[in-house]
Protein backbone atom coordinates (compact mmCIF):
# COMPACT_ATOMS: atom_id res chain seq x y z
CA UNK A 1 0.00 0.00 0.00
CA UNK A 2 1.32 3.42 -0.92
CA UNK A 3 0.87 6.00 1.86
CA UNK A 4 1.24 8.98 -0.45
CA UNK A 5 -2.55 9.04 -0.74
CA UNK A 6 -2.66 9.96 2.96
CA UNK A 7 -0.77 13.23 2.35
CA UNK A 8 -3.97 15.00 1.41
CA UNK A 9 -5.81 13.61 4.44
CA UNK A 10 -3.56 15.03 7.15
CA UNK A 11 -2.68 18.59 7.94
CA UNK A 12 1.04 18.08 7.53
CA UNK A 13 1.53 15.49 10.28
CA UNK A 14 2.39 12.68 7.88
CA UNK A 15 4.62 14.92 5.77
CA UNK A 16 6.45 16.04 8.90
CA UNK A 17 6.89 12.44 9.99
CA UNK A 18 8.38 11.59 6.63
CA UNK A 19 10.81 14.50 6.71
CA UNK A 20 11.94 13.71 10.26
CA UNK A 21 12.71 10.12 9.36
CA UNK A 22 16.15 9.09 8.20
CA UNK A 23 16.34 6.99 5.04
CA UNK A 24 12.66 6.12 5.29
CA UNK A 25 12.97 4.71 8.84
CA UNK A 26 12.04 6.96 11.76
CA UNK A 27 14.45 7.11 14.65
CA UNK A 28 13.24 5.74 17.97
CA UNK A 29 13.15 9.11 19.72
CA UNK A 30 11.00 10.62 16.96
CA UNK A 31 8.54 7.72 16.81
CA UNK A 32 6.81 8.69 20.05
CA UNK A 33 6.53 12.33 18.97
CA UNK A 34 5.10 11.38 15.59
CA UNK A 35 2.52 9.09 17.14
CA UNK A 36 1.60 11.72 19.74
CA UNK A 37 1.14 14.40 17.11
CA UNK A 38 -0.93 12.13 14.87
CA UNK A 39 -3.09 11.05 17.80
CA UNK A 40 -3.66 14.63 18.95
CA UNK A 41 -4.51 15.67 15.39
CA UNK A 42 -7.03 12.84 15.14
CA UNK A 43 -8.59 13.80 18.48
CA UNK A 44 -8.78 17.45 17.38
CA UNK A 45 -10.51 16.41 14.16
CA UNK A 46 -13.04 14.32 16.08
CA UNK A 47 -13.71 17.20 18.49
CA UNK A 48 -14.21 19.57 15.55
CA UNK A 49 -16.63 17.13 13.93
CA UNK A 50 -18.57 16.82 17.18
CA UNK A 51 -18.71 20.60 17.45
CA UNK A 52 -20.10 20.95 13.92
CA UNK A 53 -22.69 18.24 14.59
CA UNK A 54 -23.75 19.99 17.78
CA UNK A 55 -23.99 23.36 16.00
CA UNK A 56 -26.13 21.82 13.27
CA UNK A 57 -28.45 20.29 15.85
CA UNK A 58 -28.75 23.62 17.66
CA UNK A 59 -29.58 25.40 14.41
CA UNK A 60 -32.24 22.79 13.63
CA UNK A 61 -33.84 23.28 17.03
CA UNK A 62 -33.80 27.08 16.66
CA UNK A 63 -35.36 26.82 13.22
CA UNK A 64 -38.07 24.41 14.38
CA UNK A 65 -38.95 26.54 17.40
CA UNK A 66 -39.19 29.62 15.24
CA UNK A 67 -36.36 31.44 17.01
CA UNK A 68 -34.76 32.05 13.65
CA UNK A 69 -36.19 32.19 10.17
CA UNK A 70 -32.83 32.20 8.43
CA UNK A 71 -32.69 28.91 6.56
CA UNK A 72 -29.29 29.92 5.19
CA UNK A 73 -27.56 29.46 8.58
CA UNK A 74 -29.29 26.11 9.02
CA UNK A 75 -28.13 24.93 5.60
CA UNK A 76 -24.56 26.04 6.25
CA UNK A 77 -24.46 24.29 9.64
CA UNK A 78 -25.87 21.08 8.16
CA UNK A 79 -23.38 21.08 5.29
CA UNK A 80 -20.43 21.74 7.62
CA UNK A 81 -21.52 18.85 9.83
CA UNK A 82 -22.04 16.55 6.87
CA UNK A 83 -18.67 17.37 5.31
CA UNK A 84 -16.82 16.99 8.61
CA UNK A 85 -18.49 13.65 9.28
CA UNK A 86 -17.67 12.38 5.78
CA UNK A 87 -14.04 13.45 6.25
CA UNK A 88 -13.82 11.72 9.64
CA UNK A 89 -15.31 8.51 8.26
CA UNK A 90 -12.91 8.58 5.28
CA UNK A 91 -9.91 8.97 7.59
CA UNK A 92 -11.18 6.16 9.81
CA UNK A 93 -11.62 3.89 6.80
CA UNK A 94 -8.06 4.60 5.59
CA UNK A 95 -6.64 3.80 9.02
CA UNK A 96 -8.67 0.59 9.23
CA UNK A 97 -7.46 -0.47 5.79
CA UNK A 98 -3.86 0.21 6.82
CA UNK A 99 -4.37 -1.73 10.07
CA UNK A 100 -5.84 -4.71 8.21
CA UNK A 101 -2.92 -4.71 5.80
CA UNK A 102 -0.41 -4.55 8.65
CA UNK A 103 -2.15 -7.45 10.39
CA UNK A 104 -1.81 -9.57 7.24
CA UNK A 105 1.98 -9.15 7.18
CA UNK A 106 3.63 -12.44 8.03
CA UNK A 107 6.65 -12.33 10.26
Amino acid sequence: MDITSLYSVSSGVIKEALTTSKNGVASTENEGNVFDSMLSAAIDNINTTNSYLSDAENEEVKFMLGETENAHDLTIALEKASTALQYTVAVRDKFLDAYKEIMQIQI
